[in-house]
């Protein structure tokens, strides 16, 4: 199977050299050419468009920041429609619109091609180490033929349902994230201001009903003062806004999301877009005249889980 990867940031490099590693062969295309560089040099090709590189692909991936790129993408003169034919799948495996999902999988049924959604979920630090989790939407044919991509790529893969179901779960599970982020803050800075070690803190939260996988990954780097989490404040913005839009075209009345999203507003504004979205911490530690850190923290993420071996399909 040669597989064609487009959009390699954090997330996507780091899919795309889980492909490489496992042996398929993979055709990459970048806006960046020097974000392919690594991939090349382990005998990647390159394509010089989009369309040439569906055309050489039998299973096309894009992974891009945002529903209008990805539109561009699909959809331009030199795009991946245009190079689309029987027997091809397209793998969106960005964040996006689960609208817009199917609305570009009509056209790439049109060309005779099949469409999955398949967004990951668990970070870049399993990203990088073929760790992370796929929710895959769409035809149960079309998931089986990508099976052994996806199985190179995460370790947990769950068959979400119809097209569009897993771009669904992806927003709905980054609300959730998002919203841990902040409580956890809140929560670690009134254990702070009580005279609790943050140490202890942190232990006392793993180990109870207040646990979470954001507070196992984010509070590490919240104390040990890097905030390096590999995703930005624009990034969960366009993300919970993903949520509200498809809350609200289903007509539920949110009442914590638009909260929490305008505190990340305010984050992006003080901070700046590319600021690590565990930034967000730090409007309170402004407040508050203190810091959240405390010695002994790695200054990487550590993941007990990043070496356990095989992977899990949930159907």
């Amino acid at each position: 199977m040669k597989i064609g990867f487009i959009g390699l940031g954090n997330v996507g490099a780091k899919l795309a050299g889980s492909l490489q590693r496992n042996g398929f062969e993979l055709i990459v295309r970048d806006l960046d050419i020097a974000a392919a560089q690594s991939l090349l040099a382990g005998g990647a090709a390159w394509a010089d468009s989009p369309k040439r590189l569906a055309q050489m692909a039998d299973l096309i991936i894009t992974c891009l920041p945002s529903p209008a790129v990805v539109s561009d993408v699909m959809e331009s003169d030199d795009g991946i429609i245009a190079g689309l034919g029987p027997a091809k799948i397209w793998l969106e495996m960005s964040t996006t619109d689960e609208a817009e999902v199917k609305r570009l999988a009509t056209l790439v049924e049109a060309a005779g091609a099949m469409s999955l959604d398949g967004p990951v979920s668990g970070g870049c630090h399993r990203a990088a180490t073929g760790n992370i989790s796929i929710f895959v939407g769409g035809d149960r044919v079309a998931f089986e033929k990508a099976l052994p991509a996806l199985t190179a790529m995460g370790r947990r893969i769950l068959h979400a349902g119809p097209l569009g179901s897993a771009s669904v779960l992806k927003v709905v599970t980054n609300y959730l994230c998002s919203v841990h982020l902040v409580a956890l803050g809140e929560a670690m800075m009134v254990a702070k201001k009580a005279g609790m070690d943050l140490n202890t803190t942190f232990e006392a939260i793993r180990i109870s009903s207040g646990n979470s996988f954001v507070h196992e990954t984010e509070s590490q780097v919240i104390l040990n003062g890097s905030y390096n989490i590999n995703f930005t404040m624009d990034l969960v913005i366009k993300d919970m806004s993903l949520f509200d839009g498809l809350a609200d075209r289903l007509e539920v009345p949110l009442e914590v999301s638009p909260l929490v999203l305008d505190i990340f507003k305010d984050g992006q504004a003080r901070y700046g877009n590319r600021a690590w979205s565990s930034m967000i911490v730090k409007r309170l530690e402004d407040a508050c005249g203190t810091d959240l850190r405390t010695p002994g923290f790695p200054g990487e993420i550590f993941d007990d889980e990043a070496e356990e071996p095989g992977y899990e399909v949930v159907v």
